[in-house]
């Protein structure tokens, strides 16, 4: 039997999880709410009930599940509300932005014995899955560095999202997603954090940042998020023991170039302009081998689909508790560090 969803928040992500849910095979959409009477009339137009408040939402016993697609400032309450309601709540990224909030949720939800989790969707994204699967396959062996960017052109979009007061900016729009991301590649105990923001196109949130993230294993990572660039940067580019991985571009299948022999006693010099070079002399399909890996199926539903089967008890939640906590961490840790220009250390166990 479906449950029943209701969401709250009718923008552009709002829009989304009830467009979804309309298709789904394991909710079904009990309605929408949002403050803004004119979103309440466009879900009606297209045949969506809207409640008249969010009192209204939680005292209707029909709505198992309560998705948030609010601005980010608001997150918290809403929540807190839903789960004393005794619902069971998805929350949009970055579900708020302290860890004390976020420890306040995963508590009020133990407390209520509901389900509680982030709607991390681009777990889901095919350029992260073919590198995730590039990585399982050990064909090119351990992690050295991983790299990850998006990169754009059009600044911040000019709503909340560019506002600090409620929750805008890079690193927590863009960021919370690349994070998340890199520490299901990389599940090492984190070190330290070191972070760079940019203010090109706002100057009250980081329109952009770099952020270095150094595992105690040795491991590095990068995310880079830009959205001052008239020509994009790889979206993925790792370097292993024995190979390197590349993606282009999220529409792009990934390349990958595995190293079958290290030591070459005939290498040939290059001619360069300045001079020869034995270094930065090319390989050749002796020594080496590349090839493409086809991009992964994917299907945003799954994400749905597990919170249903993880509410009866027939599956652990995909996103949990622990892992909304890490990436709330790192985000913070970016903060201190941009603010300081200085690495953080990154204590796991608080």
């Amino acid at each position: 039997m479906k449950k029943n969803l209701a969401v709250i928040g009718y923008g552009g992500q709002g829009g989304w999880h009830a467009d979804h849910a309309l298709k789904s095979d394991v909710v079904s959409l009990a309605g929408i709410y949002d403050i803004d009477p004119k979103r309440a009339e466009l879900a009606e137009s297209r045949g969506i009930h809207a409640y008249a408040s969010l009192e209204e939402v939680l005292a209707d016993p029909a709505v198992d599940i309560v998705t948030v697609a609010t601005p980010n400032d608001v997150h918290k309450q809403i929540v807190l509300d839903s789960l004393a309601a005794g619902k069971n709540v998805i929350c949009e990224k970055p579900v708020e932005m302290s860890c004390a909030a976020v420890d306040e949720m995963i508590a009020a939800a133990k407390a209520a014995g509901k389900l509680f989790t982030v709607h991390q969707n681009r777990r889901w994204d095919v350029d992260f899955l073919a590198m995730k699967q590039i990585i399982e396959s050990g064909k090119i062996g351990e992690t050295i560095r991983i790299e990850s960017r998006i990169h754009g052109s059009r600044g911040i979009p000019s709503d909340w999202r560019c506002q600090k007061e409620h929750g805008g900016g890079m690193i927590l729009d863009w960021g919370v997603h690349l994070i998340d991301q890199m520490l299901q590649l990389i599940p090492d105990e984190i070190d330290h954090v070191y972070c760079n923001v940019t203010h090109i196109t706002n100057d009250e949130v980081d329109d952009g940042f770099g952020l270095t993230i150094t595992f105690k294993t040795g491991k590095t990572a990068y995310i880079e998020v830009g959205t001052y660039n008239f020509i994009a940067l790889p979206r993925f580019y790792m370097q292993s023991q024995h190979g390197t991985a590349l993606i282009r571009d999220w529409r792009e299948k990934a390349q990958v170039a595995h190293c079958l022999h290290w030591h070459e006693s005939d290498v040939m010099p290059v001619q360069t302009a300045a001079g020869i070079t034995k270094t930065m002399a090319p390989r050749d399909s002796v020594t080496m081998e590349t090839y493409e890996v086809e991009r992964p199926s994917s299907d945003v539903h799954d994400f749905y689909r597990n919170v249903c089967a993880a509410i009866d008890g027939r599956e652990e939640q995909i996103v949990k508790h622990c892992e909304i906590r890490r990436v709330m961490k790192v985000m913070e840790a970016a903060f201190a560090s941009a603010e300081s220009g200085l690495p953080v250390a990154f204590d796991e166990a608080r």
